[in-house]
C-alpha cells in the first residue's frame, strides 16, 4: 500500500477557544464517513475525569485511540490543547509510527481574541476569564519543521482549505450521517 492510500493522521492543537474543535468537526463533516475525530476533551474530561496534569492516564487513551482507529483504515483528526511539555512524547510516537500522512496544525491565537471568542461560548457560563488565563500558553508550537501554524486572522473556510489541501485529506462536500440508517 503506498502512503497515499494510508489513512491521514491530522492534529490539531491550541489553546482554549482558539477553534480547534470547530475545525475539527467541519473537516470531518466536509470529508464524510471514514475519519474519526478524536477529542483530548472528551477523554480526558468525559471518559476519565482526569484533570491535565503529569502522570495523567489521557495521552496513552488518546494515543490507544488514534492509532486504532489508524489501523482499521479511518484517517484520524485529533484535536485539543495537548500542551507541549506533557504530550510531545506522544504526539511524537504518533507521528513516527504512523506510516501514512501526517500533518499537525498549531492554532496560534492570542490571549485577547481567545477571551474575545470565548465570551461567545456556551461554556463562559462555567469558565471564567481567570481560568482561561490561567491555562493559556503562549505559542506552545512543537517546533517541527513541517508544523502548520495558522494565525487567528485564519477564518474558517481558510483552515478547512489550508489543512485538508496540506494533509492530502480529500473534501466531498457531502455527509450522509443525517440521513436514516438503512436495516
Amino acid at each position: 500500500m503506498s502512503n497515499t492510500e494510508l489513512p491521514i493522521l491530522i492534529c490539531l492543537r491550541g489553546n482554549s477557544g482558539s477553534g480547534k474543535s470547530t475545525i475539527a468537526r467541519e473537516l470531518r463533516y466536509r470529508h464524510g464517513r471514514g475519519c474519526a475525530l478524536v477529542g483530548q476533551d472528551h477523554i480526558r474530561r468525559i471518559l476519565l475525569r482526569e484533570r491535565d496534569r503529569p502522570g495523567g492516564l489521557a495521552p496513552t487513551l488518546i494515543a490507544q485511540n488514534v492509532r486504532f482507529c489508524l489501523d482499521h483504515g479511518y484517517h484520524v483528526i485529533l484535536e485539543g490543547i495537548m500542551h507541549t511539555a506533557r504530550y510531545r512524547s506522544m504526539l511524537t510516537e504518533l507521528r513516527d509510527a504512523h506510516r501514512g500522512r501526517t500533518l499537525f496544525v498549531y492554532l496560534d491565537v492570542s490571549l485577547p481574541e481567545t477571551l474575545r471568542r470565548h465570551e461567545t461560548r456556551p461554556m463562559a457560563a462555567e469558565v471564567s476569564p481567570d481560568h482561561l488565563r490561567s491555562w493559556y500558553t503562549p505559542r506552545d508550537v512543537l517546533g517541527w519543521p513541517d508544523e502548520l501554524v495558522l494565525p487567528e486572522t485564519t477564518t474558517l473556510e481558510q483552515a478547512i482549505e489550508r489543512i485538508a489541501t496540506a494533509a492530502g485529506l480529500p473534501l466531498t462536500g457531502r455527509n450522509d450521517d443525517l440521513l436514516p440508517a438503512v436495516p
